[in-house]
């Protein structure tokens, strides 16, 4: 009789749990109080749900598992299957990957998706060459500028040493006569505690994150760019699931993304009254400073289309046209 009621147990197990259980691991940069990680968590909890725990997957954030520069590489050599970097780090390899990072090149949300409607397939194509697969991205709040002390012209930036966190920050640093320095988000508070950085452009999420009030007294959102994080899966370990698992990924994927989006949108607007809230002086960008940060876009966007591939400008005169 024991015997009959344990083998009756051990069959309703087996019957309720999975054929097979599947556990990756999932990279990401930032900290768990970031929305991205928290739309990511959403993500895995949704392919958990939809696979009865046939895969389960874990998210290492804040860079605990790879560094933010070696996520990509970690997902492509199958060290993990999947990650999630921002896509404009990948400039290097081709310009088609940073569009969304040019300097006023799209500046609000509507923009932005219509960047990466002319992006997505071209990316699309560029990962594939490397064995990815892009499952979903999620812009940031357009980025703004954060000094200390009100910024009323390009000139004022002069000599400050400004944060940068891609090629394309480098070079507006640059051409406005601002010193870059490279630091990751998590270690921005530290930068400007030593002074190794006095200036910077970013999204009012990062800011409020990295509790910006401490280091900086201003704030002016100049809706620079509207830079934007993509998750990547491995193809060979994503073409080893089976079709219904597959499936469960990709519609969470496509749930992800739109959520992702909105929850971008409602960033902007709560970080940048935190940031008030908690003594930043956000103000309105002058006339002045517009036009001369304009002047440093169009230059970058003239000096990105000389070494653009064929890809890359595709992508903007879809865009544009």
């Amino acid at each position: 009789m024991k015997h009959a009621m344990l083998f009756a147990a051990a069959t309703a197990v087996s019957l309720s749990a999975p054929a097979y259980a599947e556990s990756w691991d999932m990279p990401t940069p930032y900290g768990d109080a970031t929305f991205h990680t928290q739309n990511i968590m959403e993500f895995a909890d949704d392919v958990r749900e939809a696979t009865d725990g046939g895969l389960d997957i874990t998210i290492h954030s804040a860079g605990s598992l790879f560094p933010h520069p070696e996520i990509k590489n970690a997902v492509r050599s199958r060290q993990v299957p999947i990650g999630e970097f921002f896509l404009s780090t990948l400039s290097n390899e081709d310009l088609a990957f940073g569009l969304d990072s040019q300097p006023f090149v799209a500046t609000s949300y509507d923009d932005a998706k219509k960047l990466w409607d002319a992006q997505k397939p071209v990316i699309t194509e560029l990962l594939a060459e490397q064995g990815l697969i892009p499952l979903f991205s999620v812009p940031w709040p357009a980025q703004g500028l954060y000094t200390n002390g009100e910024i009323a012209t390009v000139d004022d930036l002069n000599g400050l040493r400004f944060r940068a966190y891609n090629a394309a920050l480098e070079e507006f640093a640059t051409l406005a006569g601002a010193a870059p320095v490279q630091v990751e988000a998590s270690d921005i508070p530290q930068a400007f505690a030593t002074g190794q950085v006095e200036a910077m452009i970013t999204s009012p999420s990062t800011g409020v994150n990295s509790t910006a009030w401490d280091f900086v007294s201003h704030y002016s959102p100049i809706n620079a760019w509207v830079p934007k994080n993509i998750v990547v899966v491995n193809q060979r370990m994503f073409d080893g699931l089976d079709e219904e698992t597959k499936a469960a990924v990709m519609e969470a994927a496509a749930a992800a993304e739109t959520r992702g989006w909105e929850m971008s949108a409602e960033e902007a607007d709560s970080k940048t009254k935190e940031l008030a809230e908690n003594g930043v002086t956000v103000y309105e960008p002058s006339a002045e400073l517009v036009e001369g940060l304009q002047g440093i876009g169009d230059q970058m966007l003239e000096n990105w289309k000389s070494s653009a591939s064929d890809s890359a400008l595709a992508i903007l005169d879809a865009y544009q046209n």
